[in-house]
């Protein structure tokens, strides 16, 4: 039986189209790249998709690699600079059959397995086996050490300082300030890192990354690297060399890891030079379904329930940094379709969705949320996405949007979701107005998960016990963070949304309607079985995902409810 191309397989998918395969396919022609690559790289499929795609025209299965689990033996018969070479890793190293096991993106490359095969002798049978290329590079990093290891950066322009050599660096290297600057990049993009900021001081340069949502220290620095680093960044950015008196604004993207990855760059005069922040926004990892939110069974479908309303606004609230954006493009995925135009206007556009039509808000040609918003009404939308309703135009123009027929999301600055009706009438938006054309509220906050491999369990005390509202006589177990190397030695391992969700029913909209308090409108709610940021941030401490210090840290628990 003939196995079907990789753009065959795409195709009977659905994740592809015809015409752009075509696109696809003379694209490739023109770079002398893989097809896979350049699909990717053009937005057409996600990285997923092509694996699922490479799995079927191949008939292989696609393997999870974990670092953890990689044979040591098995990475000692391949040299660093070959699995590097051709984006491989090894496995495994049955002694017995005489078979190395690599994981790599193409099990069809000829050139690559015998190339592994001289390496490891001829008598050794090499088996391909297929893995993401984010995987790979993780793995690669983690038992070959970075490709351009930090300190050895540092050491070498340290003996170039103190003897400089004449003659260009090597074309293939570039100069050091480079290498330093795309080896941190990378270092940050391996942690996960949110955000990177480079922070001059009297002695020296901090360089902290924000993981998880809490700053680290990650390197300190002399401070004489950071002029050259900073133009460098600034060049990257295409920012302004020149000026160091005003805040810039940049952008940039970089392959690091296997991963595309977006950079929004700012740039801050201080006492001490220009603090630089990098933002890295990942685009796989930026874009979640819904069910990958985590949200409670009765909680989602709550949700879905909200989504299959036709018109309405549809609002998402929390503090900056509370993962807003990341739950509209969630709620945006959901409803996105053939048959539905989505349109999107944001401050700035931060992640590329498939399919949707993204607009950046521009103050310099006037182009604000409330006249963005005017304007793609004359655009035939179905969805609109608004990034912030702040002021009483951009809310005025939401409404209207709203009662005009269209499912409109956007966030709202607001402490909780019944909270969210105060700051709209603050903004000029009646109660009454609000009542016939709110679909619901989300509100949500980012805690820690716990690191499943090193998390501990343990009975809760009695002051825990009455934190969490747990009888004294009722079995319990909650756990607490450990550290291991999985997980840096912090005891945490990426983050989850606590939400609750109040979704605008008859009852709710007419306490909207006659402007009632926001404990008022909460009180109904929780009789109709509205959970509350509290009870499901408990929720997931009894579940074991987070921990009670941590539920504490965010919405800074001290005693029960009233």
């Amino acid at each position: 039986m003939t196995r079907p191309s990789l753009g065959e397989a795409l195709l009977s998918q659905g994740a592809l189209s015809a015409d752009q395969l075509r696109i696809a396919t003379a694209e490739q022609r023109r770079r002398s790249a893989p097809l896979g690559r350049v699909l990717v790289q053009l937005g057409f499929v996600s990285e997923s998709d092509l694996c699922e795609a490479q799995s079927q025209s191949l008939g292989q299965r696609v393997i999870d690699l974990d670092p953890e689990r990689i044979d040591a033996a098995a990475i000692a018969l391949v040299p660093a600079t070959l699995a590097r070479r051709f984006c491989l890793v090894p496995v495994s190293l049955d002694l017995a059959a005489s078979t190395l096991s690599i994981a790599t993106t193409d099990p069809g490359n000829v050139a690559a397995i015998d190339q592994v095969r001289s390496a490891v002798g001829g008598a050794t049978r090499v088996e391909p086996l297929l893995a993401r290329e984010a995987d790979i590079a993780a793995c690669l990093a983690r038992h070959y050490g970075a490709e351009w290891p930090i300190d050895d950066l540092l050491a070498a322009m340290a003996a170039s300082d103190e003897a400089p050599q004449s003659g260009a660096a090597k074309p293939e290297e570039g100069p050091p300030v480079i290498r330093l600057v795309e080896a941190l990049l990378a270092d940050a993009a391996r942690a996960n890192a949110s955000d990177v900021h480079f922070e001059p001081q009297q002695g020296c340069l901090r360089v902290r990354y924000r993981v998880d949502g809490v700053l680290r220290t990650a390197r300190t620095l002399d401070r004489s690297r950071w002029p050259a680093m900073l133009v460098r960044l600034k060049v990257m950015g295409g920012m302004n060399i020149a000026e160091t008196r005003a805040p810039q604004d940049g952008r940039m993207s970089m392959a690091l890891g296997g991963r595309q990855i977006d950079f929004r760059l700012a740039a801050q005069p201080t006492t001490h030079g220009e603090a630089l922040v990098l933002r890295l926004l990942d685009r796989e990892r930026g874009i979640v379904a819904l069910p990958g939110l985590g949200l409670a069974a009765d909680t989602q479908r709550l949700v879905e329930r909200m989504l299959a309303r036709p018109e309405g606004l549809l609002l998402v609230t929390g503090p900056t940094g509370s993962g807003k954006t990341t739950t509209l493009y969630s709620l945006v995925s959901q409803v996105c379709g053939e048959g539905v135009n989505v349109m999107t206007l944001e401050d700035p556009v931060e992640y590329p969705l498939p399919a949707v039509r993204q607009t950046s808000v521009n103050e310099a040609v006037k182009l604000d949320f409330a006249s963005g918003v005017r304007s793609m009404l004359r655009q035939d939308p179905d969805v609109m996405l608004v990034g912030e309703i702040r002021d009483a135009s951009t809310a005025e123009m939401a409404m209207r949007a709203a009662m005009t027929g269209h499912q409109v999301f956007s966030t709202l600055h607001a402490p909780s979701a019944s909270g969210a009706f105060p700051r709209l009438r603050d903004l000029g938006v009646s109660g009454s107005l609000l009542a016939g054309n709110l679909i619901g509220v989300l509100a949500q906050r980012l805690v820690r998960r716990l690191c499943p491999h090193c998390k501990s369990p343990a009975e809760p005390s009695r002051a825990e016990r009455q934190t969490l509202s747990v009888p004294a006589e009722a079995a319990c177990v909650i756990h607490a963070p450990q550290g291991c190397p999985r997980c840096s030695g912090i005891g945490y391992r990426g983050r989850t949304a606590i939400v609750e969700v109040l979704r605008v029913d008859a009852d709710i909209e007419a306490l909207i309607g006659a402007e009632a308090p926001p404990r008022a409108i909460q009180e109904a709610a929780s009789r109709q079985g509205f959970r509350s940021l509290r009870e499901d941030a408990v929720r997931r401490v009894l579940e074991g995902d987070t921990s009670l210090a941590e539920i504490t840290r965010v919405l800074g628990l001290a005693e029960p409810p009233a």
